[in-house]
């Protein structure tokens, strides 16, 4: 997914630069051929390429398909906010307009649909989505100002209206190139946090595995085995909390070259804690 979302925005960032530039629609040189026809096809149905060319996308030209806005719109869960950054990075590039629709639905309500998909996702996925997911955080990230919050368990009228009014606010106000400093750092600060708690968690999952091991060779009860596991996870998760909130990022920069992986030292102190934890169950 992480390849198919970059594809997605190299195809974008050609079709971008062809509208602005005037020149000929070119295949990026990153993008695989089948995502790149795809996207050119996409194009096509919408009325966004003339007719002349190939259907490989040579030779097309760009053309709007109505007089009015032209709305790019990436349906996707996009659950780190590094991943929606990446969006409005095209968007300043090219002094675009940028907004964010961000569904809000209890988890019950997701498992009830998904289970109704002809496809569905296996319950543990969308659990873990529900942990991921990161809302828009007006008051922190400028870059997300344009974001609307809705609840979708069960759309109005009135939120229709808000949606308009949504789109209307983010093209009267373009995002500028000049727009930079401070929520560049902001949004470095979210892609660099993401990055750590991703470390993190993979390391210290290590450290539970192997300290449950531990505990299994020293004896520890059936009983207790289960009660240790939710303790250690329980843990691990306050840790990730921490790291998450960038309690542990605040005075860094993600160059390891002058400053200490945060992750690594989230997951050295939860080797401390967790090894005090098994330690209990031992020597009970």
């Amino acid at each position: 997914w992480k390849q198919s979302r970059r594809e997605l925005l190299e195809c974008l960032e050609s079709f971008l630069r062809a509208l602005v530039s005037g020149d000929p629609l070119s295949a990026p040189a990153a993008a695989a051929q089948p995502a790149w026809e795809r996207f050119v096809d996409c194009c096509r149905q919408q009325g966004l390429l003339s007719s002349a060319g190939s259907h490989t996308g040579a030779g097309y030209r760009t053309q709007a398909a109505t007089a009015g806005p032209l709305y790019f719109i990436l349906d996707d869960n996009f659950y780190y906010q590094s991943m929606r950054y990446e969006v409005y990075q095209l968007a300043r590039k090219y002094s675009l307009s940028f907004c964010q629709l961000f569904l809000e639905c209890p988890l019950e309500c997701c498992l009830q649909r998904n289970r109704l998909r002809s496809h569905p996702l296996p319950d543990q996925i969308i659990c873990l989505m529900a942990r991921k997911i990161e809302m828009p955080d007006l008051k922190k990230n400028a870059w997300e100002q344009n974001s609307l919050i809705l609840n979708s368990f069960d759309g109005t009228s009135e939120e229709n209206e808000q949606i308009i009014s949504l789109l209307a606010a983010a093209l009267e106000n373009p995002v500028k190139q000049n727009e930079e400093n401070t929520e560049q750092k902001e949004a470095d600060r979210a892609i660099c946090a993401a990055s750590a708690v991703h470390q993190a968690d993979q390391t210290c999952r290590r450290v539970i595995s192997q300290a449950m091991k531990d505990a299994k060779d020293k004896n520890v009860l059936p009983s207790e085995m289960k009660s240790l596991a939710e303790e250690l996870n329980k843990l691990k998760a306050e840790f990730l909390e921490d790291l998450r909130q960038g309690s542990n990022l605040k005075n860094q920069i993600c160059s390891q070259n002058q400053y200490s992986n945060p992750a690594i030292s989230v997951a050295s102190s939860f080797q401390y804690e967790a090894k005090n934890v098994v330690n209990k169950y031992i020597f009970k």
